[in-house]
């Protein structure tokens, strides 16, 4: 088996420019922003350009792809023009992403502001629910977040109460950060097969779909989200060789969001590809 490694790539180039850009840094998958990560502005889709990434991973034996929302999204904001936007937004890209079949489709979970946290669960799920649909070909994956403020998904209860409400559950997933989850206040330095475990009693390990790996720039259960390159945080290398060699975790597309240039990236990747076992 090998290792399915990539980093977020920049779409502003193109489709087939990203493939070709994970060739040169040795990847097998990569992640991109559906559109500018700040903003609603989208491309118009260009079937060609998509034709030529979907040849260059069947070519070259590509994992799935992870594409990523918008960060800006609030999907449970308390008010309903915020909720309308994000509803809009993801609707969109969904429809673009069938142009990208059997692909992942990346999202964060939404901030509750002041609602509480079971309000914030309940209006994710209900503005995903109007969403999915059964023709879709992606998957939409909940990420795991830090803890910042009023975040939701920085528990594993919190997710499993989002995708029970989900209608169409075989359209959704998980997508755990390793940033994020030690921010959170998991211990995946010390104790990584524990909290694999409760992630699979509580959410159940088959909606897990992909990872984001990156280091860490705080103590665990800081709740700042700051990511660091590999080896140069509180995690350390050796926790993320760890977490590409778990058994329950080996097989899934692992994404780089590290503060990195495309040589960064590049090394990173030759560094987990030596360490990885197979």
């Amino acid at each position: 088996m090998k290792l399915k490694i990539g980093c977020h790539l920049s779409a502003a180039g193109g489709y087939e420019k990203m493939g070709r850009e994970a060739l040169f840094l040795g990847a097998s998958t990569f992640a991109f922003f559906t559109r500018n990560p700040r903003g609603a502005r989208s491309k118009e889709t260009d079937e060609k350009d998509i034709g030529a990434l979907l040849k260059i991973m069947e070519e070259n034996d590509f994992a799935t792809l992870v594409a990523h929302a918008p960060y800006t999204l609030n999907p449970c904001s308390a008010e309903k023009k915020v909720r309308d936007f994000a509803f809009f937004v993801m609707e969109e890209d969904l429809k673009k992403m069938q142009y990208l079949p059997g692909n992942y489709y990346n999202i964060h979970p939404g901030n509750h502001l002041g609602q509480g946290v079971q309000r914030g669960t309940e209006l994710t799920a209900e503005l995903l629910n109007k969403i999915i649909k059964p023709e879709h070909e992606t998957t939409v994956l909940l990420e795991t977040m830090a803890g910042k403020g009023t975040e939701i998904g920085s528990r594993f209860e919190q997710l499993r109460d989002i995708i029970e409400r989900i209608r169409q559950k075989n359209k959704v997933g998980v997508c755990i950060d390793t940033c994020h989850i030690s921010d959170a206040g998991y211990d995946i330095k010390n104790s990584l097969d524990e909290v694999i475990g409760l992630f699979d009693r509580t959410i159940g390990l088959k909606y897990l779909k992909a990872m984001h790996i990156n280091d860490s720039l705080n103590i665990m259960g800081a709740k700042k989200d700051r990511h660091a390159k590999l080896g140069e945080g509180t995690l350390g290398l050796d926790t993320i060789i760890n977490v590409i060699n778990h058994p329950d975790l080996k097989a899934l597309p692992f994404i780089l969001e590290t503060p990195n240039d495309l040589e960064g990236y590049k090394r990173e990747i030759e560094i987990l590809k030596e360490a990885y076992k197979g």
